[in-house]
């Protein structure tokens, strides 16, 4: 089984677009405001922004991303004015992780395994 995409319902679909092209995804359909997918600049995944409606639930989910120079990449995100709400630090479960909130509040963690 492979992952194809992860949808996140956005009230913000075009500022999340926005949001997680900052983060080095790139939009291969766009259909905005109602809808858009990104392509993972590593792997085969993708990540589809679709417009929510009133009926539609809240998500609560992490999405995890894996960088190989995570400090750099959090400097480089600090550059394009995003925030983090938790800096890059050593895990007790031997990975690197930072975390920021898209436009949605959905949490997302920038990490670095290593050999972990």
């Amino acid at each position: 089984m492979n992952l194809n995409q992860v949808t996140i319902y956005s009230q913000f679909p075009v500022e999340t677009v926005e949001f997680f092209e900052k983060l080095g995804l790139r939009r291969i359909v766009d259909s905005l405001p109602r809808y858009a997918r990104l392509e993972c600049p590593d792997g085969n995944s993708t990540l589809s922004v679709h417009e929510s409606s009133p009926l539609t639930p809240v998500n609560n989910i992490v999405l995890y991303f894996e960088c190989d120079d995570l400090d750099a990449e959090v400097e480089r995100l600090k550059g394009l004015g995003i925030s983090f709400d938790e800096e890059p630090a050593d895990r007790p479960w031997l990975w690197c992780e930072a975390y920021l909130k898209d436009p949605n509040g959905n949490k997302i963690c920038l990490f670095h395994a290593g050999e972990n």
